[in-house]
């Protein structure tokens, strides 16, 4: 598999931390990176909660030759005592390790982790904003705006103490800016995402048959799931040999859907639910077309970045970045937030298309993942920006 990277050794290796918000993202998403990291010669160390000596994630970490270190963070609540805990932990942990680099990404690693970096008097501190989640919605009472602001003046405690913030997409760097929560002399970059491995998740033939639309992702109504049912249960009417298919686990979020209202769409027969699976790739390549309806607000969706690397059509939310995985509608429709029935005239318009369109759409998303999503590609900037080089 790709490292990501293909850079000379750097003069000077360096100590880097890594904090994440659960263990298996520093697989699934910063495994590229952490690789390349460690064929540059730099000592890799990765933070995370459920690290701890037995676990799977610990384990495969030291088998790439990264040392794992478990701390007590619950990435889904707000906890004074707990997060101060958090803090207080990591800057012990930084100050017996003395990093030179200290990267954290998600809300609390990035907050708490650039926070204890600067306690702990880390050389370099970046954070990597990968999304702003549901704390940014515009939507919502009282009670939302109490938590935006809240997350704005920790995220501007936080981030003023930073090197450099990276973004997976412009949007969201527009609106920190517009919000007041970068300094004004505090360096930023934009990535595209966090990259797709173009090996692991080489291209494969649209197959023939019915046309079936998968969704991948942590089954919370965010991500669109209720909006993806409603839509198949429209699009179903019209075209019943479609086929749709649910991928993803069930999620500690209060935003979540629960297994009796997707035990409920299965029984109706609107739709297939695998549940979490290790391997999302064969049933990828066994669908059409990808679709994730989200009105979370994402760095650049995982899920479609796989589906445009394996050459599928997809739809997606017009929503910062989601709208980033479509080019002009060559290879997939974008539709409005919220709208099911948007949703369900985009399923429409792709099971009424000839096959030859179908393919041609194929061709443009890998094109896409070629130009503009290749983990080597993304990785090349992320390591230039840690490394403290101009990308």
């Amino acid at each position: 598999m790709s490292t990501g990277s293909s850079a000379s050794a750097p003069a000077t290796p360096r100590r880097i931390l890594i904090i994440a918000g659960f263990a298996g993202s520093l697989l699934n998403f910063r495994g590229p990176l952490l690789r390349a990291l460690k064929a540059r010669g730099h000592e890799v160390h990765a933070v995370a909660p459920g690290l701890g000596a037995g676990s799977p994630e610990a384990v495969e970490l030291r088998a790439m030759g990264i040392t794992p270190h478990d701390v007590p963070m619950n990435r889904t609540g707000l906890s004074p005592r707990g997060d101060l805990k958090l803090l207080f932990t990591l800057a012990r942990l930084m100050r017996g390790l003395r990093p030179d680099v200290v990267m954290g990404y998600t809300v609390k690693p990035v907050i708490w982790g650039l926070l204890a970096g600067w306690l702990a008097r880390v050389p370099r501190r970046i954070a990597l904003i990968t999304g702003l989640g549901l704390a940014f919605n515009e939507e919502g009472g009282t009670k939302q705006r109490l938590l935006k602001a809240l997350v704005s003046g920790l995220y501007r405690t936080a981030l003023r103490r930073a090197d450099v913030v990276i973004f997976q997409n412009q949007d969201d760097l527009a609106l920190f800016r517009q919000a007041g929560i970068l300094g004004p002399g505090t360096q930023t970059r934009v990535v595209n995402g966090s990259g797709v491995d173009m090996t692991h998740f080489a291209r494969v033939p649209v197959p023939d048959g019915p046309m079936s639309f998968v969704l991948v992702g942590r089954m919370i109504a965010s991500k669109g799931v209720r909006d993806f049912a409603e839509a198949a249960r429209v699009a179903r009417q019209s075209h019943p040999h479609a086929a749709f298919h649910l991928v993803g686990g069930l999620d500690s979020n209060p935003n979540s859907v629960s297994e009796a209202e997707i035990g409920a769409w299965q029984a109706d027969g609107i739709l297939t639910w695998h549940g979490q699976i290790a391997d999302v790739r064969p049933l990828m390549r066994q669908s059409h077309v990808v679709v994730l309806p989200s009105y979370y607000r994402e760095g650049v969706p995982r899920s479609l970045l796989e589906a445009l690397a394996l050459g599928r059509p997809v739809i997606t939310t017009d929503m910062p970045g989601c709208r980033e995985t479509i080019d002009n509608g060559r290879n997939g429709v974008l539709v409005p937030p919220r709208n099911p029935i948007a949703l369900a005239h985009a399923m429409q318009t792709l099971l009424s298309l000839p096959r030859e369109t179908v393919l041609e759409m194929s061709e443009a998303s890998h094109q896409l993942a070629q130009q503009r999503f290749d983990v080597a590609k993304v990785n090349r900037r992320m390591i230039a920006t840690i490394e403290g080089n101009h990308p």
